[in-house]
């Protein structure tokens, strides 16, 4: 599984003739690093005088965010995946009628399953906007630059996702459904833009 390989096996199998990893899997890997920088943020929290009135809450953000972290790992084999169902759906016979009719709406089944992994993605990373502010404002301020990292993984992670998304919707012909995901899209990001601001400006005064 790509989520197994070390970070120089997993970078030569990207640069390799090979399509996965692709841009999915990057994207879920950007989400993945946002949580465990944030999870070491709290943890760099924990234990310090500085910070025993959040220490408690700290210790529960290292629960919480770790949860995140396995599922945005997970995430990586699961968007390089996702692609396989329009792949065997493209091989199925096409020599009558009925079976081009029953090719076509696999086909479409499966560039369905292919956008629900990215969107899914770009949709969750940003419940980590709420981890990334609380940490910006109450964690530890030597690890304030981490916060910010993490912040521009999020919109890595969204922004990746969701290309992935529109490649596969210009083969959906299901028009209606094509519009409400591009609405939701669209109200992800102004939800990121607002966010990556507003938390970038807390970084910011802390760095001044």
């Amino acid at each position: 599984m790509l989520k197994d390989l070390n970070i120089v096996e997993f970078a030569n199998e990207t640069a390799s003739d090979s399509p996965a990893p692709g841009g999915g899997s990057i994207a879920a890997l950007n989400a993945t690093i946002a949580a465990s920088l944030l999870s070491m943020v709290a943890s760099l929290t924990i234990g310090k005088k500085r910070y025993a009135d959040v220490n408690d809450r700290m210790e529960e953000l290292v629960v919480e965010l770790a949860k995140y972290k396995d599922e945005f790992i997970d995430g990586i084999d699961k968007d390089s995946d996702s692609f396989n169902g329009v792949m065997a759906a493209m091989k199925l016979p096409k020599e009558t009628e009925e079976e081009k009719a029953i090719r076509s709406e696999k086909i479409q089944e499966g560039y369905k399953e292919a956008i629900s992994v990215p969107l899914g993605l770009g949709t969750k990373v940003i419940e980590l906007y709420d981890y990334a502010r609380e940490l910006a404002e109450t964690g530890n301020s030597n690890a304030i630059t981490d916060v910010a990292v993490a912040v521009i993984n999020i919109r890595a992670a969204v922004e990746g996702a969701f290309l992935n998304v529109i490649i596969n919707l210009n083969s959906l012909k299901d028009q209606s459904y094509r519009h409400e995901l591009e609405e939701k899209m669209d109200e992800v990001r102004a939800t990121v833009e607002k966010n990556h601001k507003e938390i970038m400006e807390i970084v910011n005064e802390k760095l001044a």
